[in-house]
């Protein structure tokens, strides 16, 4: 049985996750899973990944519950897995696919599931006056029909309840088979310290549509500081 939890509506209409435990600053991310093993079900959460998911009503304009944030699970045929065979010469062997919570009993009855998948961090003084660059490749996988698919940048304010200050979001939804990059920033002002700041991908489904988005090469970086070395592979067999 889920967990689930009330929230205020306008919260819950841009996605409101409430952090598990940041990390004390926000530090430079990266990511190519190569050493992430698809048979692990600990790789994701292990590696500080986590997963939320909000119900709407078919119509996706009434808020029904939401319920997380827990380690994100690898291989469960929910939220997120680590696969092979889905990179081409510059994504290696192993790719991150994120996708809706099939496990979920509320997809038969046509509820909208939405699940985000992310890491994130606590903004200190320290990061004040940085301009932080999430950047990553991406390519669509199985994802149709009324799905969609989206990359984010968030900010929540623990004295307001959680209130969303930033969403900055990049559209995957209509994105192309075959790999591309992709990038959005967020600049940290005084208004953000004790914030908390979120990196991830979400995505919105019901009716056990497919919706699946393939990511690899993630960085989180402050502007002009060089990224996370990712390895080059050949191009391998597609198995979704």
């Amino acid at each position: 049985m889920f967990q689930r939890s009330r929230a205020l509506l306008a919260c819950a209409l841009v996605a409101c996750l409430i952090p598990a435990m940041a990390h004390a600053q926000i530090t430079p991310y990266g990511q190519n899973f190569e050493t992430l093993s698809p048979a692990d079900g600990g790789a994701l959460s292990g590696d500080g990944w986590l997963v939320f998911a909000n119900v709407f009503s078919p119509d996706g304009l009434t808020y029904y519950y939401g319920y997380g944030p827990f380690p994100a699970p690898n291989g469960t045929g929910a939220f997120c897995d680590v696969v092979a065979g889905q990179g081409g010469a510059s994504q290696g062997a192993n790719q991150l696919v994120t996708y809706s919570d099939y496990a979920n009993g509320d997809q038969g009855v046509g509820n909208r599931i939405e699940t985000n998948v992310y890491q994130e961090w606590a903004v200190d003084g320290s990061n004040v006056g940085q301009n932080w660059i999430f950047d990553f490749d991406a390519k669509k996988g199985n994802l149709e029909l009324s799905s969609t698919a989206l990359a984010f940048i968030k900010t929540l304010d623990p004295n307001a309840g959680y209130a969303m200050t930033n969403f900055v979001t990049v559209d995957m939804t209509n994105i192309p088979a075959t790999w591309s990059h992709y990038q959005i920033s967020i600049a940290v002002d005084a208004s953000l310290a004790g914030q908390v700041l979120q990196i991830g991908f979400l995505t919105n489904a019901s009716n056990y549509e497919g919706s699946g988005i393939f990511y690899d090469n993630i960085n989180f970086n402050i502007d002009g500081v060089i990224p996370v070395d990712n390895s080059s592979w050949g191009e391998l067999k597609s198995k979704f």
